[in-house]
């Protein structure tokens, strides 16, 4: 649910083109937006004398969230903070939710008691009861509902609405009806969101009829006006029970919505177009969005080349994708996993080697994405030795995130089981290093212990170190295991 911006007085669009070319989201964003180029810009910023406007310190703080980047936000406001720079009541709100996004939500909790008092209306404690919401923290999230209730805080449909959304969650989409009967009782006014979820809810129950009547209801009320969003949602619901023309009837409405072009709307379009397997209508849209945004997003070339991967349209993938490269400043590599996906799902692997090749000379940097995709082809070809160093290479880069990547267990246990098939000691204690390496040790469980003491004692191998390791690392394996390390474990 959207949380309360941080308070300007300036409107961007007012500033001159020469401030606007200096602002500071354009610097923290200038080597593009993955996580560490952001991190690096935060770090050279906050150590330089610039100084910065308080309004645009909270339009970057906006952009950071938007775009996921929790970390350099929380750090941006806490310094700001630090130095001096006045917190309203919906930056304390702002904040506490980035603390919870990025500490916890015990963090945030305490962030919470430690404000004043004078802070704690209906934005921090909404802010709170978000935080319990997306943690699905049913108990407390309910608890305090019903103390900003007994507090008078001047409820809006926010509280309300996040609620839903955590009932939704949960599976228990009976409750929704309830707090709508409430917010009425109340005279609360509901938003867009708390129709969405409404229609949602009784969708979920395959109430197609009672979807319908919320639309209506709406209508007749007057007082929101259904955007492009109700018809997303109303075009998605009847996607999702194969009702395709009133589908299409809904989209041609969420067209007529769209009269601001927002971005996120064509790729509704072209997302739902494509689940109903309507081929000329994603290209007419995608016609649509290009001439709208004629400097297209990334992330609308990384849909619609994923939609088209979809439709089994690889020619029109490689054409929109040759397309984005002949000009891209910001070599986005997802947007290249993405033909690469498609490629080794069709067994191509010598296009795949080449585009990633290209990527590499044009600046992409391949991700533990990119080596997953190449697991999975050697994988299937069986072909064990590239897949292993596809498991280091991705071990090695870890995740855009700065998160280590781990492989599932389930990748390991097929790892695992040919190395014993082979009775392959070298190679599966080799594996185990490269998991070593990468701190993946502490995921392992006792089946992958349990099958390289298997793999000893079919290659009728001892160990001198296994008993010790399997102490070390804490591991109780099962009573025919024990048997079987008495006889490969030599001191």
């Amino acid at each position: 649910m959207a949380m309360p911006q941080l308070s300007r007085t300036k409107n961007i669009a007012n500033r001159s083109k020469k401030y606007l070319d200096e602002a500071l989201y354009k610097r923290l964003f200038k080597d593009g937006s993955s996580e560490m180029s952001v991190r690096i810009q935060l770090n050279r910023f906050l150590k330089s004398s610039k100084r910065v406007f308080k309004w645009e310190v909270g339009d970057t703080v906006k952009k950071l969230r938007d775009c996921n980047r929790f970390y350099p936000a929380l750090k941006l406001s806490e310094t700001m903070a630090e130095r001096g720079m006045n917190m309203t009541i919906s930056d304390q709100a702002i904040h506490l939710d980035l603390i919870a996004k990025t500490r916890g939500v015990a963090a945030a909790e305490n962030y919470f008691i430690d404000l004043p008092e004078a802070s704690k209306n209906h934005l921090t404690y909404g802010a709170l009861l978000n935080c319990y919401c997306k943690e699905l923290l049913t108990e407390k999230a309910e608890a305090l509902m019903e103390r900003m209730k007994e507090l008078r805080l001047g409820l809006t449909s926010m509280p309300y609405n996040s609620l839903m959304t955590l009932y939704t969650k949960i599976g228990q989409p009976e409750k929704i009806p309830i707090i709508i009967q409430e917010m009425k009782s109340l005279d609360i006014m509901p938003d867009s969101y708390t129709y969405n979820v409404w229609m949602r809810a009784l969708a979920a129950v395959n109430d197609i009829f009672g979807v319908e009547r919320v639309v209506e209801e709406m209508m007749r009320d007057g007082r929101v006006a259904g955007d492009w969003t109700t018809y997303s949602n109303l075009a998605s619901i009847y996607v999702d029970a194969g009702l395709f023309e009133k589908a299409e009837k809904a989209l041609k409405e969420l067209e007529k919505r769209n009269a601001y072009r927002d971005l996120t709307a064509f790729q509704f379009l072209i997302t739902l177009y494509a689940k109903m397997g309507n081929l000329l209508e994603v290209y007419r849209v995608w016609r649509s969005l290009r001439l709208a945004f004629p400097k297209t997003a990334n992330v609308s070339y990384l849909n619609m080349i994923q939609v088209l991967v979809k439709l089994k349209d690889l020619p029109g993938a490689e054409k929109c994708f040759w397309e984005w490269d002949s000009w891209c400043s910001n070599y986005d590599i997802r947007v290249v996993n993405a033909l690469l996906g498609a490629y080794a799902e069709e067994g191509l692997l010598e296009k795949a080697e080449e585009l990633k090749e290209h990527a590499c000379r044009r600046g992409g940097k391949p991700n533990a994405r990119t080596w997953e995709i190449f697991l999975d082809y050697y994988l299937k070809k069986g072909d064990m030795k590239q897949a292993v160093d596809c498991i280091a290479n991705a071990i090695s880069i870890g995740r855009g995130d700065g998160q280590k990547w781990v492989p599932s267990p389930e990748i390991i246990g097929v790892f695992m089981q040919h190395f014993e098939q082979e009775k392959d000691v070298d190679g599966a204690e080799g594996f185990l290093e490269i998991l070593k390496g990468g701190a993946v040790e502490e995921d392992l469980g006792v089946e992958v212990y349990e099958s390289l003491i298997r793999i000893y004692a079919a290659a009728g191998m001892t160990s001198p170190v296994l008993r010790r390791k399997l102490k070390m690392e804490n591991v109780e394996v099962s009573d025919s295991c024990k048997k079987l390390l008495e006889k490969v474990s030599v001191e």
